[in-house]
């Protein structure tokens, strides 16, 4: 099969043929026909995060299960279904308390066992976040799909699998924005919007968007912002302090950098909370007065949305079919496997909400 290889830092990804093995008893093979192209993915290009290489990127999408091993149950050839790199083993301490996204024991193939890609001559390939969804196919744990209807289109299912699920996940399941409330989210690309959208849900009053550019927030005001700030024309904090008398219940952090993610903290009014979303680079760490958080602000992390996918993104399918939640505009281009390294580039340049590949 063709799949997009990632090499080496700052390095482009390349087009290569990849094996895939066999399923084992508890997986499934998947066709991909969508995968988003996600931010995370370019943290990993950019070389913020190091991972072991020669891999298979890509860790948002959605297909139609093509194979299945001899103990799958839930899934058979022909279903079609969203990826979830929050894979669980259903039996841990996590898992049995409501925390799947959490779990301890993610099922994955051990040390004896074959790779699940690896190159013609026998050369393991590394499978990111359990998916490697840029590729034409993907061979994963059952507990790493959720079943969904077959009207559903693909396309618009792939971005639940990640960007959707991660964003609205932190309003919804992490933060738990409250009606009424205020709300502001730093960064207006895939995962802000969907943060902006399920503030929307919850009934944020006054939800407001910053970022820099008038694509971005003139997006952000499509998806659901009431207030806009563009934090290349003055100090965000003091902008958003002003517009909510002394700052906002809630914040969201979803770029992936030191600053913003300070700024999140400084904007929140008293009894805030504050949720990082991005992956801020490894080895930074944010740089919090101990006096400033004296109003009783709380800062958190929200991993994947804080979700419970097999039962969230049906729930998030709902939402787009009552119009609650949209999927359609967030995609800004459909582009070919061939393509991603312009998709990357793409999202540098601060152009697109989201670029998905779509597979023959």
């Amino acid at each position: 099969m063709k799949a997009a290889v990632f090499t080496a830092p700052h390095q482009p990804l390349t087009i290569q043929e990849v094996q895939i093995d066999r399923p084992m008893p508890r997986e499934v093979v998947v066709k991909t026909v969508a995968s988003g192209v996600c931010h995370s993915d370019l943290h990993y290009v950019d070389g913020y995060y190091t991972m072991q290489t020669p891999a298979v990127l890509g860790h948002e999408a959605a297909g139609i299960v093509e194979d299945v091993g001899s103990q799958v149950t839930y899934v058979k050839p022909g279903d079609h279904v969203i990826l979830c790199l929050s894979v669980f083993c259903g039996s841990c301490e996590k898992c049995l308390t409501g925390h799947p996204n959490l779990c301890r024991r993610r099922p994955m193939r051990g040390k004896s066992d074959p790779p699940r890609l690896r190159f013609n001559d026998g050369t393991p390939v590394n499978q990111f976040a359990l998916l490697s969804t840029y590729a034409e196919k993907m061979l994963v744990h059952e507990n790493s799909i959720v079943k969904i209807p077959e009207s559903f289109p693909l396309d618009r299912a792939a971005l639940i699998g990640c960007g959707v699920t991660t964003g609205v996940g932190a309003a919804l399941n992490t933060a738990k924005v409250t009606p009424g409330s205020t709300v502001a989210v730093f960064g207006a690309g895939g995962v802000g919007l969907s943060a902006i959208q399920g503030a929307r849900i919850a009934g944020a009053r006054k939800i407001i968007a910053v970022d820099i550019g008038e694509y971005k927030l003139s997006t952000a005001r499509e998806f659901g912002a009431t207030d806009i700030v563009d934090a290349s024309k003055g100090d965000p904090v003091e902008q958003i302090k002003a517009m909510t008398d002394g700052g906002v219940d809630f914040s969201f952090e979803a770029i992936g950098l030191k600053k913003t993610g300070e700024q999140s903290v400084f904007c929140l009014g008293p009894g805030g909370v504050a949720t990082i979303i991005g992956m801020i680079p490894i080895g930074q760490k944010l740089e919090l007065p101990a006096t400033g958080l004296a109003p009783e602000y709380k800062v958190q992390g929200s991993s994947m949305g804080s979700n419970r996918f097999r039962v969230d993104m049906l729930h998030y399918i709902e939402f787009y079919y009552q119009g609650r939640l949209k999927l359609d505009e967030m995609i800004s281009r459909r582009i070919r496997l061939e393509d991603v390294n312009a998709a990357f580039t793409a999202m540098k340049n601060r152009e697109v909400a989201r670029s998905v590949i779509m597979f023959d």
